[in-house]
Formats: structure tokens, C-alpha cells, sequence
């Protein structure tokens, strides 16, 4: 039962993820990345903070008894979404997507195969390795593609000819 909600869970967490970096992205092409980048993240921690004390059980552990590496997590945060918004405006939703796919693709890759940051151990196989390739190849079909479409856009510019004078 669990898992039959876990990957929807999953998909409906990357559907609007892509449609926040849309919307971050033209906001911060208009009042800037930093402010954008402000709004999501305090309006983020009152939701969090709301849902924290009325909807969240007690844990056994709070952020004050935690490991405090466990802690930088919420700087990582920040990188994405400062990112994010800056890319967005610049390259489009869809290869910023794929880009930050293939990021995490990568790192989590690494941080299986070591088993880093109390993570089971699950080696780099030929499986995981043409998963990253095809990640990969997605990401040059889409920078490809936004390569084409931006110079079709451009006009075409005018080679200036001598005319012949018809007198």
C-alpha cells in the first residue's frame, strides 16, 4: 500500500517542482532572483511551520539532538532555488529540469555507490551508469532543440548590396 502512493507522491512532487521553477523563474526575471527567491522561501517556512504544530506528530529526535551535519541540508536549498530562478528565464523550464535531473542523478549515484550520509550502499552498475547517458542525451536534445528554435527567432540579417540605379 505504501508503495502504490509513494511514486504518485514522487511524480506529483516533480509536476510541481517543474511548475514552481516556471513561475519562479518569470518572477525572478521581473522583481530579480533574490527577491523571488525570498517570497518562496518565507512563504515556504510559515506553510512548514503551520503544518509542524498542527499536523505533524512528536519524533524522538528534534533539530537541537540531530547530528548538526544533518543540518546543512537546508543550505542546499538555497543553491537549488537561486539556480533555478536564475536558469529559468535563460534556458526554459524543460532543460532546467533535465539540468537539475541529471545533478541529482549524478550526486545520488556517487552517494549510493559510497553509501555516504547513512545511506545504504547499492553499487554503480551498467544499469545505473546508461540511466545517467540517457539523462544525458535528453539534456542535448533539449539544449539542441532551444539552440534551433533561438536562431530560427532571430531575423535574419540583410547583406547590404549595391542596387543598380534605373534612371
Amino acid at each position: 500500500m505504501l508503495l502504490s502512493l509513494v511514486f504518485p507522491s514522487l511524480l506529483l512532487g516533480g509536476a510541481v517542482l517543474a511548475i514552481q521553477s516556471s513561475v519562479n523563474g518569470s518572477l525572478g526575471a521581473k522583481v530579480g532572483v533574490l527577491a523571488s527567491a525570498w517570497l518562496t522561501f518565507t512563504v515556504g517556512a510559515v506553510v512548514t511551520f503551520l503544518l509542524k504544530l498542527f499536523v505533524e506528530p512528536a519524533h524522538a529526535a528534534t533539530l537541537f539532538s540531530v547530528p548538526k551535519w544533518q543540518l546543512t541540508g537546508a543550505l542546499f536549498g538555497v543553491t537549488y532555488m537561486l539556480a533555478v530562478v536564475f536558469a529559468v528565464p535563460r534556458v526554459g523550464t524543460a532543460a532546467t529540469t533535465v539540468a537539475v535531473i541529471s545533478g541529482q542523478l549524478s550526486m545520488s549515484l556517487v552517494i549510493d555507490h559510497f553509501g555516504w550520509l547513512g545511506n545504504e550502499r547499492l553499487a554503480l552498475d551498467s544499469s545505473r551508469i546508461t540511466a545517467l547517458a540517457l539523462l544525458a542525451a535528453a539534456l542535448g536534445l533539449i539544449y539542441l532543440s532551444n539552440a534551433r528554435r533561438s536562431r530560427e527567432a532571430q531575423p535574419a540579417t540583410v547583406v547590404n548590396q549595391p542596387h543598380s540605379q534605373t534612371p
